[in-house]
């Protein structure tokens, strides 16, 4: 008989600390990590180009809808820079977008984020890092996504197959949104880097895209990668 308040009491604090988990690991529709490039192509003007489109993306009235009409009308985001090997920090860690007003906490975290590195392009470190992340997310969902922004192939680190088949291999899948840019001006080294010959969205579907649905979309300049971006976002959502 005095075992049962024991028992009691062990059930009730069970179910308590069940309730604690699900309330600290909440669903959310959709899994999102942003890897925004910041190598060396990449000028003062155009790392600008490229933060204020990440920033203003989500609160795009099409974007809000997209979340919107998700079962839990809530999607789970994280965002990172990345540069050459070692260079992935991230600059907004995981939070909910749910409402405008998630993102505008969204923009307003990243826009005080400085530019942290200048380095070589590491197309594979920085997938790797992303699934890293995804691995370490507080929030649950069926769908995991990692959304490679870029301006040119990889030089540096680790191999990109590698890294996504590792990614697909978890039941990730990896996009990409490719950045076509000017050259002129460009150190000679960057300019068959920026733009390989066959075309850079063919080089992404060939080397970095990956995992069920995939895809490739292409921002004609940085100017235009906020408009490019919110269309990406768009697919990936719904």
């Amino acid at each position: 008989m005095r075992r049962r308040p024991f028992l009691s009491g062990m059930l009730a604090a069970l179910s308590l600390a069940g309730r604690r988990a699900h309330a600290a690991d909440p669903g959310v529709d959709l899994l999102l990590v942003l890897a925004a490039d910041v190598s060396l192509s990449i000028s003062a003007a155009r790392f600008e180009l490229e933060r204020r489109g990440y920033a203003e993306a989500f609160a795009d009235p099409r974007v809000l809808r997209a979340i919107g009409e998700g079962p839990t009308g809530r999607i789970g985001v994280a965002l990172f820079d990345w540069a050459g090997p070692g260079e992935q920090q991230v600059a907004v860690d995981w939070m909910v977008i749910g409402s405008a007003g998630d993102a505008a906490a969204f923009a307003a975290r990243l826009l005080t984020v400085p530019r942290p590195f200048y380095g070589r392009t590491a197309i594979g470190s920085a997938i790797a890092f992303a699934t890293d992340l995804l691995a370490r997310a507080p929030f649950r969902a069926d769908r995991r996504v990692i959304d490679i922004s870029g301006d040119g192939t990889g030089n540096a680190g680790r191999s990109i197959a590698e890294a996504r088949d590792a990614a697909v291999a978890s039941g990730i899948t990896v996009n990409g949104i490719v950045i076509l840019s000017d050259p002129e001006g460009m150190p000679d080294f960057l300019k068959e880097h920026t733009n390989p010959s066959g075309g850079l969205a063919a080089y992404y579907r060939a080397v970095v895209i990956g995992g069920e649905g995939a895809f490739v979309m292409t921002a004609e300049s940085f100017a235009a990668f906020g408009r490019a971006l919110i269309a990406k976002l768009v697919r990936e959502i719904a």
